[in-house]
């Protein structure tokens, strides 16, 4: 059973395919992010006992990816994605625009946006007018599943932290 079905060769980036559950765990639970042959791929580690909202994107050998954390004090909501202590992502509300659309400032490169229906899940990540990355539950048949296809040749681990971010501000 393929990751996307019924995809057809024009309807993207035909990049990486990846499993998320359409509600993050709970703080102090995890939960995996699954490839497209359904093998654990990241895992999302939900800190507990922390003050703001945490969470751990980590490998298969349980290597830190990213750090996912909200952002207290702000006007806006945001969330940080760092990476060996420095923020390497900022995700926050657009300030202008339509109601589902988010700006992801990355540090050293060009910035992010994304845009669609955030909460039920279907939306499009970009850099520049390219698409980054396609989230979609309409390629599964399983209830609270959504897929995320990234681009060939974009950082896996900073667009799945990415998402998780867009998961804990919408969620």
């Amino acid at each position: 059973m393929g990751l996307l079905r019924g995809r057809r060769d024009d309807d993207g980036p035909q990049g990486r395919r990846f499993r998320m559950r359409e509600r993050l765990a709970s703080i102090g639970d995890d939960f995996w992010i699954e490839d497209e042959s359904g093998e654990r791929a990241f895992k999302v580690d939900g800190k507990a006992f922390r003050l703001r909202e945490t969470f751990v994107l980590e490998d298969l050998a349980g290597t830190e990816i990213a750090r996912i954390q909200e952002k207290k004090l702000s006007v806006r909501d945001k969330v940080a994605i760092e990476r060996g202590g420095d923020t390497i992502a900022t995700v926050h509300k657009a300030l202008v625009g339509i109601r589902d659309r988010f700006a992801i400032d990355v540090e050293g490169g060009p910035d992010l946006k994304a845009h669609g229906n955030i909460v039920d899940h279907e939306y499009e990540i970009e850099r520049d007018g390219q698409t980054v990355a396609n989230v979609s539950k309409r390629w599964f048949r399983v209830r609270d599943t959504y897929g995320v296809e990234i681009s060939p040749g974009e950082d896996a681990g900073l667009v799945l932290a990415i998402v998780v971010a867009l998961e804990s501000l919408t969620g």
